[in-house]
């Protein structure tokens, strides 16, 4: 077994059971691509098992920190059961679900989302990657599913020294699938889709959009980075009157045509822009266009805090217009999915875009993933998806 020893002092992340360890923090010692190795502090005391990766910043990624454990197949096997097992105590409302994330099921590296009767897997670091064919195995007897699609498609893998991959693993068959939330069907492709197909973490916040429409009287809802509309579809399951839904994917916006299509809603009373969504409100606002909620839900602005200044402004850039566009008592729900942008620094991005624009707005909710994607008290990296609920004064 090989050994990394840390520099004096770098011990404490992993005492405290934090996963990572960066490049700056070893002393000397290393591994293959993947290899299995013993991470020791400075003066030789075990601290953890742990994936050792040659070309990323986050050298070392920790298994598990019982020295008596051993990193082989009962391992991933008992890790694996643990997950699934976690989500079906959660009494998830859908037939689709993350069985797998990362970190906080103590396999780093390792996405499983669940849709219907197929597997969407990434495998996002060298340790997951070296273990790669036995955890395709665990996953299929751990879940009885037969079919598994790769998503291994992310820049997170050139960072690892991988090459990007997708393709069935298992099963095999369309592509296109239709999954229930809360009760509405929504349809995704896995192989085509954003991340393993669709957004997972928000689903409970689209039950309490629909809510809230529908508490608030809200009829006119404008969706900004649509996707494929699932926003829109619960604003209109939520009595909204007119739904106009803002992308720059033109296949997006056609998923989300064929989404209201498949809740019974006509696509013909509503909008579908495939536009910039910056550019849309700044058009909308010089059109003197008002409605009565608005959802920002952004791609990632910051990969880390090190773009945290940038994302900011277009973050608050954003929000100041689309407060601008709220009719007073109006809704909005905004989101942060940018690791760089902690929850305290969004409410303060957001109170910065609404001192802008001169509107002030109460908080009717903090907005999080739903818990499907938990974050540990000793992973805090893990709380990427932010948001706030607002009503306009």
């Amino acid at each position: 077994m090989k050994t990394i020893r840390l520099r004096e002092g770098k011990e404490r992340s992993l005492l405290r059971r934090h996963p990572w360890v960066f490049e700056g923090s070893i002393a000397k010692g290393g591994g293959d691509a993947g290899e299995t190795v013993r991470v020791e502090a400075h003066d030789g005391q075990f601290l953890a098992w742990a994936a050792f990766s040659p070309h990323s910043q986050i050298r070392v990624r920790a298994w598990s920190f019982d020295e008596a454990e051993r990193i082989d197949e009962a391992f991933f096997a008992r890790r694996l059961q643990r997950a699934v097992a976690l989500r079906a105590r959660l009494g998830i409302v859908s037939d689709a679900m993350r069985l797998v994330h990362g970190e906080a099921d103590g396999l780093p590296g390792l996405v499983v989302d669940r849709y219907g009767d197929t597997l969407s897997v990434q495998f996002l670091s060298t340790g997951s990657e070296r273990w790669r064919e036995l955890i395709v195995r665990q996953l299929l007897a751990a879940t009885g599913l037969s079919r598994l699609y790769e998503r291994s498609d992310t820049s997170v893998r050139k960072l690892e020294g991988l090459d990007q991959r997708t393709g069935w693993l298992a099963g095999e068959g369309a592509t296109e699938l239709a999954i229930t939330e809360h009760g509405l069907s929504l349809g995704l492709d896995v192989a085509l889709g954003h991340k393993t197909g669709y957004y997972l973490d928000q689903r409970d916040n689209r039950q309490r959009f629909a809510a809230l429409v529908r508490q608030l009287g809200c009829q006119r809802v404008l969706n900004c980075y649509s996707y494929t509309g699932g926003f829109s579809v619960a604003a209109l399951a939520g009595g909204a009157r007119q739904v106009t839904s803002v992308d720059s994917s033109g296949p997006a916006l056609e998923q989300a045509r064929r989404n209201l299509q498949r809740n019974g809603f006509d696509p013909g009373p509503h909008g579908f822009a495939d536009a910039d969504v910056n550019q849309y409100l700044r058009q909308a606002l010089a059109e003197g266009t008002s409605f009565d909620a608005i959802v920002l839900d952004p791609p990632k602005f910051a990969a880390s805090a090190a773009h945290a200044e940038r994302a900011a402004r277009a973050y608050k850039d954003i929000n100041r217009l689309a407060l601008k566009l709220l009719s007073p008592g109006g809704l909005l729900l905004t989101f942060s999915c940018s690791g760089g942008i902690s929850a305290d620094l969004f409410h303060k991005i957001v109170a910065g875009a609404g001192h802008d624009a001169g509107v002030d707005a109460a908080i009717v909710q903090r907005l999080e993933a739903a818990p499907d994607h938990p974050t540990t008290i000793n992973f805090p990296e893990g709380e990427y998806l932010k948001g706030l609920a607002l009503i306009r004064s």
